[in-house]
């Protein structure tokens, strides 16, 4: 929900304070209007940056400073323009990462540096100096990995092979505001700061400052900004930092989620930089470089040869400029490079750009997709494999009435034989907007309803909002002020704000005793709640009604005395943290959790899933959705989805049913829709439409052992269980800018419908000798094609990589844990070789016994007409009921004369099989083997 939906609220739920009425018409009249949020020239810092002229830098770097300690190297760097002097330091990391910080030598005060995003220090390489001479030093790490520094002008590259892959500063774009004491200050203040050591360089440099501190005086928004009424006060004058790369010899980047725009970046020389900033914008607009609800400073680049990343460690407001030498050249320039034969070597330019802080950068080098993507979660983390119910359907609405409500919605699904694992409350089931409340008229017995529900194997979320109404009588807010863990307005006093409850305090969750407290109320202060609630944190970027661009104040006040400046982008993601952890501390550390946000960071993926935010009903957003969840599942952000039929507005059946479709497909599965919209639950769309959307959460359901053990294998390396085709096919060029299909781990294609009426779509089938099945007519395709793909209401294209096996379960359960012992199908498509590979990962799906090793993986490899069953991970050990009651080996050309299986604890059996010379299948029926068991299948 957001801001502007103050408007759709019935007067009797409105607040009849006139300050309230006013703020809320405010809203209204301007949420949807873009100019409520900023452009860079109406940003200070972002207008100061992005003027500066390239190729004029005045950084030097300082070599006869340069030392080398272990794995990290040291040297200063002069500004000679301000005589201010930088600290760089260059970290060599183990599997091939290099760490690039740079502060002030000498700062006036500490710069914030991001805290709680690294999960632990990294190990580091030895550098090696190669050479070194009056105008560059060279030095090297393990795997061939060269850096050559250069004093003037200052720049880095790095090299691997010799192959210049990344330069640093290239441009001259390299900016570090230093603090300062504003004009006017006391002496006494001015004085103190000049009695620290290396007295005769700090004099030159603060008589420097106060050279540039004249030129810079008269530049606006360096120590107060006015964004219309709102007033940002900078005690600490000008902070911000900014950086060049260049991506040699590429043509593609990725990432920086989040954004309404393409998979592949586009350049923003003719409009604003990607902006980074955590927002809550209601109706979003599409290609658009704006900020939206989340924030993942990384951005990667990929090309035939190689993947690398690049992260930009820092949590302040982030502009990122991207041009490129190919993509940017006009249609006369590409004409003329093909009449001459030539052209430039591709390269991407970015300039990164943040309001505060350092420079902290990795440089992640690869070279392949999956190694960018350990490399990373070795940074920040891995998704934990979540609870099964999670990765199930999610019936959501703003709002489900009352108790009763409630439990027609639970019975329907029965009724009309549709799987459910999740019904969700929004912020009316409330006692007034007041979280871990409950409306005591509508929601009289809550324990109650949650059993009901848990009773058929379901569980619920509720929401939990950062804001927290001021109202001494309410124990949330009472306690909180009691113990000082609000954030702080300018002033010093509690941040006084506007959001659903009316006047509102936010919980400073940067604070780690504000967190461990909040995490405290899920033990046994929320009353009402049962082991069966889940949360949902909302609003949490954090949105503020009142506040400047719907956010909080710039120079508000965190724990330690941050400014919101400095830590906006991580706020949410430490909310995300707190609620799972009070999760987990509810069970005794024996569940675990789930939590939805709608804000994030880098990190983020640890705590728990998020989604799209408040998208729209059309068509449009239905295909924006894929694009925006691939640019946020390479970012390290594996459990992602957009709401299914879109928040605002109402869908056609058609747009519907294609979103069930797409959704079913997607990591995080969950419909929801605004208090304004017509019901729209499955069985209420005409009976065709409604056939359709319970084929597609059936067929959803029936894949779920597959999407477990995508999950469980992101959680052990990072990788996206939804990724883009360029992940599995790194030298198909077609590839590199698709994104209206995608990858489910390495198995399955899909390419939703996105359009209506369509009755064709163009697929592409990436790989060179590749062989691709149709998941219901086993029809085959042969990589490298597009291919125009007829479509029918009830169908989307998917398809079974050749070479794959994918385990499902086919009996139809009304929710996931009551499959907990059903036997699996196991689908084995043949590649060109006649072989094929898969995994299967099972636990109990919600405890956390799996990591005292309670659990099984195991492997199916099937080659020269045997099907093999082995043990990936001796240690685990499940005990399950559940048996393999039927394989399906399609891409067969002869079909085989008998076929019998060798059990671990049972003798050879024949196995009855039908064979399809159509289809080219043969199917293997009920061969009873036991999933803890090693076995064999045997095709003669």
């Amino acid at each position: 929900m957001d801001a502007s939906s103050l408007q759709k609220l019935t007067w009797s739920k409105m607040w009849h304070h006139l300050i309230f009425s006013a703020i809320a018409l405010f809203v209204i009249v301007h949420a949807v209007d873009r100019n409520n949020f900023k452009k860079c020239d109406q940003s200070a810092f972002c207008k100061r940056t992005r003027a500066i002229v390239p190729g004029q830098t005045p950084y030097v770097a300082q070599l006869d400073t340069f030392q080398v300690y272990g794995g990290v190297a040291k040297l200063n760097v002069l500004n000679t323009q301000s005589g201010v002097i930088l600290a760089l330091e260059l970290h060599g990391l183990e599997t091939n990462i290099v760490r690039l910080k740079v502060n002030e030598l000498h700062p006036l005060k500490q710069r914030y540096e991001v805290p709680d995003v690294i999960i632990k220090d990294p190990h580091k390489q030895s550098w090696t100096i190669k050479n070194r001479d009056q105008q560059t030093v060279k030095v090297a790490m393990e795997n061939d990995i060269d850096v050559v520094i250069t004093k003037q002008p200052f720049r880095i590259d790095v090299i691997q092979l010799d192959d210049l892959i990344i330069s640093v500063n290239a441009r001259g774009l390299m900016s570090f505001e230093e603090l300062r004491k504003r004009k006017g200050a006391e002496k006494e203040e001015k004085d103190e700061n000049e009695n620290k050591p290396d007295e005769e360089n700090e004099g030159d440099e603060n008589a420097a400052e106060e050279k540039q501190e004249k030129k810079d005086e008269e530049k606006p928004g360096m120590w107060e900004e006015t964004f219309k009424t709102h007033k940002d006060h900078k005690p600490n004058g000008p902070s911000a930092v900014g950086l060049d790369f260049s991506f040699v010899n590429f043509d593609h980047v990725y990432g920086i989620p989040e954004h309404a725009d393409s998979f592949a970046l586009k350049t923003t020389t003719n409009t604003d930089p990607y902006r980074l900033f955590n927002l809550d914008v209601f109706e979003y607009e599409l290609n658009n470089p704006m900020a939206l609800y989340g924030a993942i400073p990384y951005m990667l680049a990929h090309n035939t040869e190689r993947t690398i990343g690049l992260f930009w460690l820092n949590a302040a407001e982030t502009w990122v400029d991207i041009s490129s030498n190919t993509a940017d050249r006009t249609l006369f320039g590409k004409m003329f490079d093909l009449v001459k034969g030539g052209g430039d070597i591709p390269q991407v330019d970015t300039h990164w750009f943040s309001e505060s802080g350092i420079i902290d950068v990795f440089i992640l080098l690869g070279p392949s997709p999956n190694q960018v993507f350990s490399q990373y979660a070795s940074l920040t983390g891995t998704t934990p494999l979540p609870p099964l119910f999670a990765i199930s359907y999610h019936q959501c609405r703003w709002n489900y009435n009352d108790e009763d409500d409630v439990k027609s919605v639970d019975a329907n699904f029965d009724e009309y034989d549709i799987p459910v694992d999740v019904i969700w409350l929004d912020i009316e089931h409330t006692d007034g907007k007041r979280y871990m409340t409950w409306d005591k008229l509508k929601f009289p017995n809550p324990v109650e309803m949650q059993d009901q529900i848990a009773s058929k194997g379901r569980k619920m979320v509720t929401i939990v909002d950062p804001h927290f109404k001021r109202d001494d009588n309410y124990f949330v807010y009472k306690n909180g002020k009691e113990l000082g863990h609000f954030i702080k307005n300018h002033d010093g006093g509690d941040y006084d704000g506007w959001c659903w409850p009316g006047s509102s305090s936010w919980i400073d969750y940067t604070n780690p005793a504000a967190r461990e407290w909040y995490a405290s109320l899920f033990v046994d202060q929320y009353e009402g709640s049962t082991k069966n609630l889940f949360t949902w944190n909302d609003m949490n970027e954090p949105s503020v009604f009142n506040g400047p661009e719907v956010t909080i104040h710039k120079d508000a006040l965190h724990h330690n005395g941050w400014e919101n400046r400095d830590v906006h982008n991580i706020y949410g993601m430490y909310m995300q943290m707190a609620t799972a952890e009070g999760h987990v501390k509810r069970s005794g550390g024996t569940e675990r959790p789930f939590v939805l946000s709608r804000a994030f960071f880098a990190g983020s993926q640890r705590y728990g899933a998020i989604w799209t935010g408040d998208n729209i009903a059309d068509w449009d957003h239905l295909k924006a959705s894929i694009p925006m969840l691939l640019s946020i599942g390479v970012a390290g952000l594996a459990f992602a989805g957009a709401d299914v039929g879109g928040f605002f507005k109402n869908p056609e059946p058609e747009l519907l049913t294609r979103w069930y479709q797409a959704g079913a497909y997607q990591p995080f599965f969950r419909a929801h829709a605004h208090l304004d919209t017509k019901r729209r639950e499955p069985w209420l769309l005409p009976t065709q439409n409604m056939a359709i959307v319970r084929s597609a959460i059936r067929q959803r359901y029936a894949l779920l052992p597959f999407w477990y053990t995508q999950f469980y294998i992101s959680s052990l390396n990072g990788a996206p269980v939804m990724r883009p085709l360029w992940a599995l096919f790194p030298t198909d060029e077609n590839t590199f800018k698709t994104e209206d299909e995608f990858m489910i781990g390495n198995a399955l294609l899909v390419h939703p419908v996105t359009s209506k009426g369509a009755a064709a779509v163009n697929v592409y089938f990436p790989g060179q000798d590749t062989i691709w099945y149709d998941v219901e007519t086993y029809k085959t395709y042969i990589g490298l094609n597009f291919v125009s793909i007829p479509v029918t209401a009830e169908k989307i294209p998917v398809y079974q990589f050749g070479g794959s096996i994918i385990p499902k379960k086919e009996r139809v359960r009304r929710c996931s844990s009551l499959a907990k012992d059903d036997p699996y199908t196991l689908v084995v498509a043949l590649d060109k070789d006649y072989s094929a590979k898969g995994e299967l990962y099972i636990d109990d799906g919600h405890s956390y016994e799996y990591k005292q090793n309670k659990f099984l993986y195991r492997s199916f490899v099937y080659k020269d007409n045997k099907l093999m069953s082995r043990k990936i991970d001796n240690n685990g050990n499940y005990a399950t009921e559940s048996t393999v009651e039927r394989i399906i080996v399609i891409g067969l050309f002869d079909s085989p004369n008998s076929i019998h299986a060798i059990g671990q604890n049972s003798p050879m059996k024949n196995l009855e099989f039908t064979s399809n010379s159509e289809t080219k299948s043969v199917v293997i029926r009920k061969p009873e083997l036991r999933l803890q068991d090693d076995w064999v299948v045997v095709l003669k």
